[in-house]
């Protein structure tokens, strides 16, 4: 049994050296930046999370990973167990926050009570016609030019020295249930992804994902949910006329299923924009994948690792 379970993600904390050129990236990116008066610049998407996204002064690097309580008990008894205090969390939505390190020296930060900020708006689904079903007599698409609508933080990846001794680190704080495990031969794990426990109510089938490797500990990315297939299309399009640079994608995967477009930050972070992903509820289980499975696609251009292989 696991201390608690959490919710979901929360956020992700950067530094960076110059604040302004993060705003612009961010908001070609499809997020809402703003400080909070204190040198920190947050960004929101267009659903209730205070703010998924932060960056504080600094030299570039990944500083901390967020996930949500599902209440202040919670928070109390995760407090309790780990011998630490609970604190005010100055940062928007206020709430409480506990903050520890894992075992690769990753700053974990873990939120309850956080005040929801009012949705942004986002552009209504529209129908669509397709072969068997024609949903859309005597309309037309037009969609205004722009970036993407991000609405939340779905998952993170992290690396990690030690992959089983971080997934049990991980379990027995928060919950996790294991989604795919990713085999790199029969019996020898390289990492897994891993989704919150929320009993009946399905959630994705992801927030988690830790991977084995030489270069621990280093960020891997970050993923974004936007809007729609269109809205991810319309944000590809932005990012590329901004000169921004592209990492991989557009392509769907196999495991999670998501629409995937990933691009850097300007300093090399990855972010991932997506649409279209698995849901799982805790009866569904756990799986075995390989590392074909973990970098191959449905549909898109292959992983730069895959270059070469045969699909």
């Amino acid at each position: 049994m696991s201390v608690i379970k959490v919710e979901d993600i929360s956020h992700v904390r950067f530094t960076a050296p110059d604040l302004s050129e993060m705003q612009r990236f961010l908001e070609e990116f499809g997020l809402s930046p703003f400080y909070d008066g204190e040198g920190t610049l947050y960004a929101r998407g267009a659903g209730t999370a205070p703010y998924v996204h932060a960056t504080a002064q600094g030299d570039p690097g990944f500083a901390a990973i967020g996930f949500r309580a599902a209440s202040a008990g919670d928070l109390e008894r995760l407090a309790e167990a780990e011998g630490l205090q609970i604190q005010p969390h100055a940062a928007p939505g206020g709430g409480f926050v506990l903050q520890l390190k894992d075992l690769d020296g990753y700053t974990v930060e873990v939120v309850a009570g956080q005040t929801p900020s009012a949705p942004l708006p986002v552009p209504p689904e529209g129908s669509r016609n397709t072969a068997q079903s024609k949903m859309r007599p005597r309309k037309t698409v037009r969609l205004s030019s722009g970036p993407s609508h991000v609405v939340r933080l779905g998952h993170a990846v992290l690396e990690v020295s030690d992959f089983r001794a971080s997934e049990k680190w991980y379990k027995d704080r928060f919950g996790f249930i294991t989604s795919d495990e990713i085999e790199m031969a029969p019996g020898m794990v390289l990492g897994a992804f891993m989704r919150c426990d929320r009993g009946n109510t399905p959630t994705d089938h992801h927030t988690l994902f830790l991977l084995q490797s030489p270069n621990a500990p280093r960020f891997n990315h970050a993923a974004f949910e936007v809007a729609d297939l269109d809205d991810l299309m319309r944000g590809h399009t932005h990012l590329k006329k901004s000169q921004r640079k592209p990492a991989w994608g557009v392509g769907r995967h196999i495991l999670g299923s998501q629409v995937f477009d990933y691009w850097k930050d300007p300093w090399g972070h990855e972010l991932e924009h997506w649409t279209d992903g698995d849901l799982f509820t805790a009866a569904d289980g756990s799986n075995t994948a390989t590392f074909h499975d973990l970098l191959n696609v449905q549909w898109g251009p292959q992983h730069p690792m895959m270059a070469g292989d045969a699909q």
